[in-house]
């Protein structure tokens, strides 16, 4: 008998046709209703009972949402790799099998941080700016290795982000919970410290922790007021590991000189966001994960992870299958 399943991930509702001829393979009937970023708990609710499986991005799988669904609700397949949004450890006493794409888009989102650390250093989008407006002003700029970077978050992402830093001679400053690789920090000469303690060194700091209840507004007035008055602040990471009120009012007082944000703790972000009022800032639409590549991998692998959660063999799950 088909299954039904709701697809929502905004990266991959563009592919539904190319992907449909898989789908149809393995008898799956296709939702896909109109969604701008994110389906929150109240939308998933007017769908309950007529899925029994989702690939979504980051909609908004709370137990409450969760439970609607039951107990046709067999597996959510998340588009990406963060599972934050999703209550994993209720889904799972349930029977709901809760799968991602881990080391999903390392390698674009860290080219996005060292893209933001060169942009702010040679004062390229400024000059630009100004060039266009008929102004010859020669902005003050800095080299790479006459600065400091602290990581806040060594995991794939942020080892990718080190990588990459130490190739322009940059100074390198981590930060994490938990122990990272010794043989990681003696090569690439990374200097472990306390958060305080980077944020008060950092030239630039990059957020690339996951979100959870130990990265919740883990940059909010308090850690803000410990940054020097020089740095830059980069968040590809998580909207909510920056506390946006605190943050405002940090460059309001102009305690930080800029910052590059992908994400934000509400999304999409508002037109009259006062985030948009500042000159010193560079900000993106959550779009760092952007690589062909790294999509068509979590394409196929949010597919896989689809038929493993539905019970339904896929020894033959391949690009062959597009053609029908």
């Amino acid at each position: 008998m088909p299954k039904t399943v709701l697809l929502t991930a905004p990266y991959m509702k563009p592919f539904v046709e190319k992907f449909r001829p898989v789908f149809d393979h393995y008898q799956l009937d296709l939702v896909v209703p109109e969604v701008e970023e994110r389906m929150e708990e109240e939308d998933i609710q007017k769908f309950a009972g007529q899925f029994d499986g989702v690939i979504c991005g980051d909609d908004q799988y709370t137990q409450k949402a969760i439970e609607a669904c039951l107990p046709r609700l067999k597996v959510i397949s998340k588009w990406g790799t963060g599972i934050d949004s999703i209550d994993k450890e209720f889904a799972e006493t349930q029977g709901v099998l809760v799968g991602n794409t881990l080391n999903a888009f390392t390698q674009p989102v860290a080219d996005t941080v060292l893209g933001y650390i060169l942009a702010f250093a040679r004062r390229q989008p400024w000059m630009d700016k100004d060039v266009k407006k008929g102004k010859w002003v020669k902005i003050s700029g800095h080299a790479l290795n006459e600065s400091t970077l602290g990581v806040i978050g060594v995991g794939n992402i942020g080892k990718a982000v080190i990588r990459r830093a130490k190739a322009f001679g940059m100074k390198i400053l981590g930060n994490d919970i938990v122990d990272i690789d010794p043989n990681f920090i003696k090569e690439f000469e990374v200097e472990m410290l306390s958060l305080d303690e980077l944020l008060a060194k950092a030239d630039y700091v990059s957020l690339n922790c996951d979100l959870n209840p130990t990265s919740y507004h883990l940059m909010d007035s308090n850690a803000l007021n410990k940054m020097k008055e020089s740095a830059v602040l980069i968040n590809t990471a998580r909207g909510p590991v920056v506390n946006e009120e605190n943050f405002i009012k940090a460059l309001n007082n102009k305690q930080i000189a800029g910052a590059a944000l992908d994400v934000f703790e509400y999304e999409p972000l508002s037109k009259d966001s006062p985030l948009l009022n500042f000159e010193n800032l560079m900000l993106a639409p959550h779009n760092s994960n952007s690589s062909p590549t790294a999509w068509e991998h979590v394409h196929w692998n949010s597919i896989r992870n689809l038929l493993i959660g539905l019970n339904i063999p896929h020894e033959d799950l391949s690009p062959e299958l597009l053609n029908g």
